[in-house]
């Protein structure tokens, strides 16, 4: 403690032991040391008193689209990260697609890591892409640092990347699994797309007919057998069907190495509330009903879901059509995603520490990233700082997405990030963002 450069202090701060009053210790932008609330600071350290509000972890979300380069009008390192910043995530894991080119190669992992390197306010790793055609490319991806490799079972949206077939995902997970790292899927099966209805227009019930539970069951159920076959490691994103639920259990308990995500506008929005035309809402696989909803919320309670992030998909206001087989699909989250969960979660009888455990420890864990999600000793010393009973009502001019287009428009959310800090630097206080202070992340183990 006698060497500490910062010390901050919470009558609330989240620690893996619990919530208790501490003061917290960093030097050299790590934690060193959770001590008692009333430890003496010592002279020549910097000093934070947060009172009442509540120190978190800063949130890590591995499932993020910036789109840059080649699609930076739809979004980019800048505005993505700054967004992040203002919501209390501090570290993003970058998608592999939407951004031209897409992070097929490690040519292609350089080019994106010098547009990254001097806008992101916030640390930014990088997943890999897993294609048909580029079996030979994923090791040396892996060697050049990135967390996974992302692959579609189904058509991903943009034809430079396209989806795998069972051959090819055999092909490629054989490959992966040959030298331990993870596949990150999109599961949801093709021939259940292309025989639902497709009746196009406005109407969303119509839309959400047209991506029905089975093509997410169909394709979970896949890829769980080939990655029990390949003693694989494996990884469901974005689970919308609660019917996949007890396959995904059954699997944990039989010993296949497969973990879960699900996302904020599965957890807090509803099919119910969408209004016809209003394809802010469209995302694929699709926002389900309120009954669904309840049994995602009681598979995160029971650890059959691990985490929860973004999948934040932002595109221009104009690809937002009021035909939602026309409109792109995607949801813009990242600045919204700890109030839009916290709101809810409270709502069921849940806690903050659930909410670190769900959007930080447990995504830092699925990355890899053991200096990350927790505050402890030896961790960054990445910090959010929420008044968790204050509330605010959703502006989009307010949002440092580039594109503010939101679902959120107009709800009311409690959770207020007061403050947001990076390795022992605030980055942000009040909605006010210092220059850009993130790192590029690689995978190390």
């Amino acid at each position: 403690m006698s060497d500490a450069e910062l010390v901050v202090r919470s009558r609330r701060v989240i620690t893996p032991e619990g919530t208790r009053a501490a003061t917290v210790a960093v030097t050299g932008g790590k934690i060193t040391a959770v001590l008692p609330y009333d430890t003496e600071v010592p002279s020549g350290a910097r000093f934070e008193d947060f009172g009442d509000d509540v120190l978190l972890p800063g949130l890590v979300d591995t499932h993020v689209h910036v789109n840059d380069p080649g699609r930076t009008h739809w979004e980019g390192f800048w505005t993505a990260t700054r967004a992040a910043a203002a919501g209390g995530i501090t570290t993003l894991i970058d998608m592999p697609l939407n951004s031209l080119p897409p992070t097929t190669t490690v040519d292609h992992l350089r080019t994106k890591q010098e547009v990254a390197a001097t806008k992101a306010h916030i640390d930014v790793g990088f997943w890999g892409g897993a294609l048909p055609d580029n079996v030979k490319d994923l090791r040396p991806l892996h060697d050049a640092g990135v967390f996974g490799f992302k692959a579609f079972l189904s058509p991903s949206g943009v034809d430079e990347f396209p989806h795998l077939d069972q051959d090819q995902l055999a092909r490629s997970l054989a490959e992966i699994a040959g030298f331990g790292g993870l596949l990150i899927v999109h599961a949801e099966d093709p021939h259940h797309l292309e025989t639902a209805p497709q009746h196009g227009g406005p109407k969303y019930a119509d839309f959400l007919a047209s991506r029905p539970r089975d093509a997410e069951d169909t394709a979970i159920a896949g890829l769980i057998a080939a990655a029990r076959r390949l003693d694989a490691r494996v990884h469901v994103l974005h689970l919308s069907s609660s019917d996949a639920l007890p396959l995904i259990a059954a699997a944990k308990a039989d010993g296949v190495r497969i973990t879960v995500e699900t996302c904020p506008h599965y957890l807090t929005l509803t099919a119910e509330e969408v209004p016809d035309g209003a394809s802010e809402f469209k995302c694929c696989p699709p926002i389900r009903e309120s009954a669904n909803q309840d049994l995602l919320w009681q598979a995160l309670a029971d650890g059959t879901i691990d985490c929860v992030v973004t999948d934040h998909s932002p595109s221009t206001a104009d690809l937002k059509t009021a035909d939602f087989a026309t409109a792109w699909g995607g949801i813009s989250g990242l600045q919204l995603s700890l109030a839009a969960v916290w709101t809810q979660a409270r709502a069921r009888g849940h806690d903050l520490a659930d909410v670190v455990r769900w959007m930080s420890t447990r995504t830092a864990r699925l990355a890899g990233l053991e200096h990350k999600g927790a505050i402890e000793a030896g961790r960054d010393a990445d910090f959010a700082v929420l008044a968790p009973d204050e509330t605010f009502t959703v502006d989009p001019a307010a949002l440092q997405h580039r594109n503010r287009v939101t679902a959120y428009a107009g709800k009311t959310l409690s959770g207020v990030v007061k403050s947001t800090w990076l390795r022992g630097e605030r980055i942000v206080l009040d909605g006010e963002f210092t220059e850009p202070k993130g790192q590029l992340l690689t995978r190390t183990a």
